[in-house]
């Protein structure tokens, strides 16, 4: 079995890594899931980022409560990656890989979704959220998402867009590694739809792909 990481600590909110390492227990990727973060019997540390073959950033708060918890680790995760690990980031995971600020392993940088010009969302509450890939379209927990935009030469395999074409869910290399940031909640379980008065959709697979493209 491989290790993968999954933080869970301030810099996220209860039920996202859990929501996380169940999707990656579910993958084909026969991943050894365990939790790191400060209040974990694993820390955030670049000793026990070498163990591992991947690290999950799940969703939170505001990129600009979160980071502050996360700045001392930027280095050691960017090391990681670049030395050929994976990096997965679900919705404030992906602000965080983004630059301004955050741990600047994108060819380019994150921004709301709900500013972007014909938004199918325009606040910042819990929600649905459609998006398109590989032929099929996803219906998504969303909450202020980000959306990403790349530079004109970066390397990248778009999984998934928004109606209105900006890039929802992206793998792109970093270094020796890879990264892949998703905007919306693909590994949201029914709960989170229930306990918002959503509807629950069917799920699409979106989660799996982006495991499936970071493995790769």
């Amino acid at each position: 079995m491989s290790l993968a990481l999954v933080y869970r600590g301030p810099a996220t909110t209860e039920g996202c890594p859990e929501a996380v390492a169940n999707l990656l227990e579910t993958s084909r990727w026969d991943f050894d899931v365990r939790y790191v973060g400060p209040g974990e019997e694993l820390k955030l540390k670049r000793k026990n980022l070498d163990q591992a073959v991947l690290y999950a950033q799940p969703g939170g708060g505001t990129l600009e409560d979160a980071y502050p918890h996360l700045k001392k680790r930027r280095d050691a995760i960017r090391d990681f990656v670049s030395g050929g690990g994976a990096y997965l980031g679900f919705c404030l995971g992906g602000y965080l890989a983004g630059a301004t600020p955050g741990f600047g392993l994108l060819p380019g940088d994150t921004d709301q979704y709900i500013g972007t010009r014909a938004a199918t969302v325009s606040h910042d509450e819990n929600a649905l959220v459609r998006v398109y890939g590989s032929g099929r379209a996803h219906t998504l927990f969303f909450q202020d998402g980000p959306y990403f935009w790349l530079e004109g030469h970066a390397r990248a395999s778009v999984l998934a867009r928004y109606p209105n074409d900006t890039i929802a869910a992206v793998v792109t290399e970093f270094g020796a590694g890879k990264v892949g940031v998703v905007g919306p909640h693909p590994e949201a379980t029914e709960d989170w739809f229930t306990d918002a008065g959503l509807s629950v959709p069917r799920d699409g697979g979106l989660g799996h792909e982006l495991v499936d493209a970071v493995m790769r």
